[in-house]
C-alpha cells in the first residue's frame, strides 16, 4: 500500500464539500525580506515601521500579497496540485492585517463544479478563508482551476456554477483597524498624486518591466509552499516548460504598479482576476493600469480607488482584447482590485 498522495483529481470533488488545509505557516521578516528581493516592491506602508506608526497602525503589517500567497499555497495540495491552469478569482476580501509573528491557517468550500467538453478535466470553484492564530478570519476569495481526471471515462457530476458579485460592494471594504492618514507624508511615500488626482477611465502606463527567470520562479512558488506540479516539472507540458505561478505575475505587477500609484496602499479587496495567457520564464511583465472606480469611505481622510491592473509580456500600452473579445497573446493578467488611499486633505507634502 502506497503512502503517498498524488492529489486529488477533478471526479474527487463534491459540491459543499469542506477541506481544512493542513501546515499552518508562521510568517515573519524573512517572508518580508524574501518579497521584497523577489519583487520590486516598494510601498512605504509595508517597508517602514515609522512611516506605517505616522499612520495609525502598531507598525508595518506584511504586504497583503504575502497573506494571499501564503493561504493560497495551503490549498494547493487539495485542489490544485494536478491543475491544469488557474483560471480567475472574485470575491476576495482583506479582512485584517497580517504581522510578523502571526500564523495563518485556511479552509476551502467548493462551491461550484464542471466538466470540460473534452472530458478530460474539470473547472473547481472554492471559497477560502484564512485565518490567523486567533481564528480571526484574516481574508476571503473565491477562486476557479481547471484539474486533470484520473480516468476520462469517469462520470461527471452535475454542472453546477456559482453566481459570483461582479466586484466587491464599496460599502464592504474594511479598513484596517487603526488606519489613520492624518500625518499621510507623499514626500516618504514616493509619490504625490493622491484620491482626488485620479478619474475613472484614467489609464497609467508603469513604464518598468522585470524578466522572470527560471530560478526566480521556482523560489517563489517553493516560498509560498505551493506544490503544484506544473511549476516545477517540466515533463508536464507538452513544450517541456514549467509554468509560472500566476501569483508570481500578480505581485510583479502590483510591484511595478508602484510607479503611477504609489499611494494604492493597501489593497483591500480582489474583484476579479484572469490569468489569461500562461508565463514562462524569460519572458519580461510589464504593467498598465486602468482606474474604473473611485469611492469615498466612512473616514473623510480615506479614499478607495477601484483599479484594473493589467501584467503584459510584451505589446503596445492600454491593449487587453482583439476585435472579437479575446485577450490579446501578449496579456498574462487582468486584475481588478480596490485600494485604500489618503485625501487630500490628510497628506503633508
Amino acid at each position: 500500500m502506497t503512502k503517498t498522495d498524488r492529489g486529488r483529481f477533478f471526479e474527487d470533488y463534491r459540491a459543499g464539500e469542506v477541506l481544512v488545509h493542513a501546515t499552518p505557516r508562521t510568517l515573519g521578516e524573512g517572508e518580508r525580506a524574501l518579497y521584497t528581493a523577489l519583487y520590486p516592491t516598494r510601498f512605504a506602508l509595508t517597508s517602514s515601521d515609522d512611516f506605517a506608526r505616522a499612520c495609525g497602525l502598531a507598525a508595518a503589517p506584511l504586504d497583503e500579497l504575502i497573506a494571499f500567497h501564503t493561504v493560497f499555497g495551503k490549498t494547493v495540495p487539495d485542489i490544485s496540485r494536478n491543475a491544469v491552469a488557474n483560471l480567475g478569482y472574485a470575491e476576495g476580501r482583506f479582512l485584517a492585517p497580517v504581522w510578523p509573528g502571526d500564523t495563518l491557517g485556511a479552509e476551502s468550500t467548493v462551491i461550484g463544479l464542471r466538466e470540460t467538453s473534452n472530458r478530460r478535466a474539470g473547472v473547481v470553484w472554492v471559497r477560502t478563508t484564512g485565518f490567523n492564530q486567533h481564528g480571526r478570519p484574516v481574508l476571503s476569495y473565491v477562486r476557479w482551476v481547471m484539474v486533470r481526471k484520473r480516468d476520462a471515462e469517469a462520470p461527471a457530476p452535475e454542472p453546477m456554477v456559482p453566481d459570483l458579485a461582479p466586484a466587491v460592494a464599496a460599502a464592504d471594504l474594511v479598513i484596517p483597524e487603526g488606519l489613520d492618514f492624518a500625518r499621510y507624508d507623499t514626500r516618504l511615500s514616493g509619490g504625490p498624486h493622491l484620491w482626488e488626482d485620479y478619474a475613472p477611465g484614467e489609464l497609467i502606463d508603469h513604464v518598468d518591466g522585470v524578466t522572470v527567470e527560471e530560478a526566480e520562479h521556482m523560489m517563489a512558488t517553493r516560498l509560498w509552499q505551493n506544490t503544484a506540479r506544473v511549476h516545477f516539472d517540466a515533463t508536464l507540458r507538452e513544450d517541456g516548460r514549467r509554468l509560472v505561478y500566476g501569483g508570481h505575475v500578480i505581485s510583479l505587477a502590483r510591484a511595478l504598479s508602484f510607479n503611477g500609484l504609489a499611494n494604492a496602499q493597501p489593497v483591500v479587496a480582489i474583484n476579479a482576476g484572469t490569468h489569461a495567457n500562461p508565463c514562462l520564464a524569460g519572458d519580461t511583465v510589464r504593467a498598465w493600469s486602468e482606474v474604473l472606480d473611485k469611492a469615498e469611505t466612512p473616514d473623510p481622510r480615506i479614499g478607495a480607488i477601484r483599479l484594473r491592473l493589467v501584467a503584459t509580456r510584451g505589446g503596445a500600452p492600454f491593449a487587453l482584447r482583439d476585435a472579437g473579445g479575446r485577450y490579446l497573446p501578449e496579456v498574462l493578467l487582468d486584475l481588478d482590485y480596490w485600494a485604500l488611499m489618503p485625501r487630500r486633505a490628510a497628506a503633508v507634502s
